[in-house]
């Protein structure tokens, strides 16, 4: 096998012009699908997490005093851990929603670039 050319061929395919304007806009349509429910687990996550940390930091006193702050703290820690107890199955039902969105569109476009090939 000449590993040469099965280089220069792929390096070249790279290069190549490409008419891929369908499949740009199936991964454009599945992405558009997909987006809004990653973005919205993302941010709960990053928020539950911070929601917690802090309900740590308030329950071992690292910051603040007193038994209220303590308290305070273990509610923090137990909204923290719900937030992200119930982020996955979240975005599972908005993945849902956005792929039942767009299905029709997706699989349209999809069946059109496979009777091209």
């Amino acid at each position: 096998m000449n590993t040469d050319k099965i280089y220069a061929e792929t390096l070249a395919s790279e290069y190549a012009p490409k008419d891929t304007s369908k499949v740009t806009a199936l991964k454009k349509l599945d992405r558009k699908a997909k987006l809004p429910a990653e973005v919205f687990t993302y941010t709960l996550g990053i928020l539950s997490a911070l929601v917690m940390g802090l309900g740590m930091c308030l329950s071992m006193q690292v910051i603040g005093a007193g038994t209220g702050m303590v308290i305070l703290g273990i509610i923090l820690g137990i909204i923290g851990i719900i937030g992200m107890g119930v982020n996955y199955p979240i975005y599972k039902k908005k993945l849902e929603e956005g792929k039942k969105k767009y299905a029709f569109e997706i699989l349209e476009l999809a069946k059109e670039i496979s009777n091209e090939r």
